[in-house]
């Protein structure tokens, strides 16, 4: 998972970078999720409290999307740090997964779609260090992601949701 160079790391992105849940510079973590909405406008209807919010500043600012923001990197980088434990991981896929096709009836291609959002956002912040090697490992950890989130997803029997909007 390391880049030919040995920098970026995929550990390395996620635990030290500016998209880490931990790290109280997590400007990013907003950002991406405005840019997600942005794209996605249709992503807004699973989030009551900013669902009619037009005003990207204004997302970016808001505290609950900066809590989720840093909820969904807390899982990435929990995902990240135990990539040598299979169990685990798929332990915290599958969680996330069954909560957000039981509680939050959210279709599960947003999952596709937000992690090609954060991996728009982690290429351009990183520019030229963020080689193809650095970027393969990130689509590897997209791929594992909504792998194992769709795999929860069929456990728990999805039906969409009647009223979703894609």
């Amino acid at each position: 998972l390391l880049s030919k160079r040995g920098s970026l790391p995929l550990s390395a992105c996620a635990s030290t970078s500016p998209f880490s849940a931990s790290s109280p510079h997590c400007t990013s973590c907003p950002s991406s999720l405005r840019r997600f909405f942005v794209n996605f406008p249709s992503a807004k209807q699973y989030f009551s409290q900013f669902k009619h919010m037009d005003d990207t500043l204004e997302m970016e600012r808001s505290l609950q999307l900066r809590k989720h923001a840093q909820r969904v990197m807390g899982a990435i980088n929990t995902v990240v740090e135990n990539l040598n434990d299979p169990e685990k991981v798929s332990s915290v896929l599958a969680l996330v997964g069954k909560a957000h096709a039981l509680k939050h009836k959210v279709e599960p291609v947003y999952f596709k779609k937000l992690t090609g959002v954060l991996l728009e956002v982690i290429s351009e912040a990183y520019g030229n260090d963020f080689t193809p090697e650095a970027h393969g490992a990130w689509t590897k950890m997209r791929t594992l992601i909504y792998t194992h989130v769709t795999a929860a997803y069929k456990e728990v029997g999805w039906a969409p949701y009647p009223n979703a909007t894609l």
